[in-house]
């Protein structure tokens, strides 16, 4: 067992400090400033209670680490409290014997393994952590990993709608220059001289499968956290990944397990320690791409699905078509969101990688990046195989770009098919309105017949005229009795009559009046500013200039006002 070898009194400072991450930090930058750090803090502590599990909770943080240059010799272990943290780090900490209110931190560690996974997953999407924010914080102080990170945790935890999908970024620190050897740690192999950098990929996984109907399967959009630090002169690397699930840690160790290529886990030299690195993040980009083809397929055919009646039914009259509802504008709506979500995602995908692609494009720049020379080979390699991933993307982009407005034109003609149906509602009752106001009108015309006639009858039939003498006769006849009925009943009946066609012409006359003036001040505002010597055509007839406003004064009247209809008895 190898002696224990004190830290650096940064790291002591930082490690014992692991609570105030990340304000213990050794390396100070402007984003390691007070006020920058303490927003950090307050954010962390507004969702530490949904993003982790408690101290005294059931834990389950798995370590990977690969101790050897072939990638042979692995060792696994899966901590479940801060104790178990310090145990596999290889981490004590005991009081001074000459100071005793102070404490050292010492390792029994020669040096970092050769490269390291940390997987911080969930049960699901929407679950907290299988993590502390005490051992979190721990991990991040040994391996002094940049603030920013955290902003992508965040997004993670116990929450009842999807995570944050807009969230994206790509953050990096280097500190590759040679000035920077105060930041190295020698008792563990660390050099001092690193590059490390944060990102976020997302990935549509299909959750569950329903055999009978395609439609009912349930998708979801799920993304990952990565942290990737790269030691240039040590070759040391260590990942961090945070996921809800475990499948990206099985993919990892499919990477690196007895049937993966040699070149993607040799750590022998610091040139195969950096082409294993870009293994690694190929690794993480090629699952980012898995899926879509299937996802997109799905929500075009749903899309066609729902719409198709709308495009390919007939809507003439006779013919069978559906009647479309406003739940049918709301579903298409929803499979347009899904869409829209589909392009948001492959955007912040291909950013993400071209981020990638440009950082290490830069790298090969850097007079301070001693492998840009040895390692320029698989950077081209790399930043092809990103190229193919990045128009791929593209592709699929393209796709879900076509779905959105495929699903936005149906959705218009089907509020169209909804207005024409609507209209078609409206014109049936009107005619049915009309109908019932023909029946009433030969009504109107019965009893203004029958009302002279009644109101005589009813009169003579009082004791103010009387035609028999004899209170006993029975059954006579009186022609006199017939002649006043008649001539009383007449000229009443055709004076009732006329007054009633006079009030019908007065109401017609007066209608018509008022829908000129209303034509006349639409046409008055639509030509004021035409010419006066413009001509009208009708047919293949030509009307002179004073009389077109005439003619369009009576066409818009037309078109303004309701359709009105001859007046038919019968």
């Amino acid at each position: 067992m190898p002696a224990s070898q004190p830290l650096p009194p940064t790291l002591q400072t930082s490690w014992l400090g692991a609570e105030t991450y990340p304000k213990n930090l050794m390396h100070r930058t402007i984003q390691t400033y007070q006020a920058p750090l303490g927003r950090v803090v307050e954010r962390l502590d507004e969702v530490s209670p949904r993003l982790f599990k408690g101290d005294n909770e059931l834990l389950d943080v798995p370590f990977r680490d690969l101790e050897t240059g072939d990638g042979k010799e692995v060792s696994k272990k899966n901590v479940g409290s801060s104790l178990d943290v310090a145990r596999w780090l290889k981490i004590e900490t005991y009081r001074d014997r000459n100071y005793g209110t102070s404490q050292v931190v010492v390792s029994t560690s020669l040096r970092d393994p050769k490269c390291r996974l940390i997987y911080i997953f969930a049960e699901n999407s929407r679950g907290r952590l299988k993590i502390s924010r005490q051992v979190l914080l721990q991990i991040l102080t040994f391996h002094q990993v940049m603030p920013a990170y955290l902003d992508f945790i965040q997004v993670f935890g116990q929450q009842d709608e999807q995570p944050d999908l807009r969230f994206s970024s790509f953050r990096h620190q280097t500190t590759i220059g040679l000035s920077l050897h105060h930041l190295a740690v020698p008792q563990l192999g660390r050099s001092g001289r690193q590059f490390q950098m944060c990102y976020n990929l997302k990935n549509v996984e299909l959750k569950r499968r329903d055999e009978v109907n395609m439609l009912l399967n349930e998708w979801s959009i799920r993304q990952v956290a990565i942290h990737h630090q790269f030691d240039v002169v040590e070759g040391t690397t260590l990942w961090i990944l945070t996921k809800g699930g475990l499948d990206l840690h099985g993919r990892f160790k499919e990477l690196i397990g007895k049937t993966a290529r040699p070149e993607d886990k040799s750590f022998g030299t610091v040139e195969e320690c950096f082409r294993s690195s870009l293994s690694a993040h190929l690794l993480w980009c090629y699952w980012s791409m898995d899926d879509w083809n299937a996802y997109l397929k799905w929500i075009g055919a749903a899309v066609s699905e729902e719409s198709d009646l709308a495009v390919l039914a007939p809507t003439r009259e006779g013919s069978a078509h559906k009647h479309y509802r406003p739940d049918d504008v709301q579903s298409l709506q929803r499979w347009q969101e899904r869409a829209n979500q589909a392009t948001m995602v492959l955007n912040s995908n291909i950013d993400i990688m071209q981020s990638l692609a440009a950082y290490y494009t830069r790298l090969t720049e850097d007079k301070d990046f001693e492998l840009r020379s040895r390692c320029s080979d698989d950077i081209q390699a790399f930043l092809a195989q990103i190229g193919d991933i990045v128009q791929n993307l593209r592709t699929q982009l393209g796709r879900a770009s076509d779905i959105v407005k495929i699903t936005q034109d149906r959705k218009e003609l089907i509020i169209q098919h909804l207005q024409s149906q609507s209209a078609d509602r409206m014109e049936r009752l009107n005619r049915n309105m009309e109908n019932e106001a023909v029946i009433v009108r030969i009504m109107t015309y019965i009893a203004l017949i029958y009302l002279p006639a009644t109101f005589v009858s009813t009169f003579f039939s009082t004791d103010v005229v009387k035609y028999q003498n004899q209170p006993g006769d029975e059954g006579s006849f009186s022609r006199l009795a017939l002649e006043r009925w008649l001539e009383v009943t007449l000229p009443l009946t055709l004076v009732t009559v006329a007054f009633a066609w006079l009030w019908k012409r007065l109401a017609e006359k007066k209608r018509d009046v008022e829908g000129r003036l209303i034509g006349f001040s639409i046409v008055r505002s639509s030509h004021i500013s035409q010419p006066s010597t413009t001509q009208t055509r009708i047919g293949s007839t030509q009307l002179p200039a004073q009389n077109q406003q005439m003619y369009v004064s009576r066409q818009n009247t037309s078109q303004t006002l309701l359709p009105m209809h001859a007046h038919k008895l019968f």
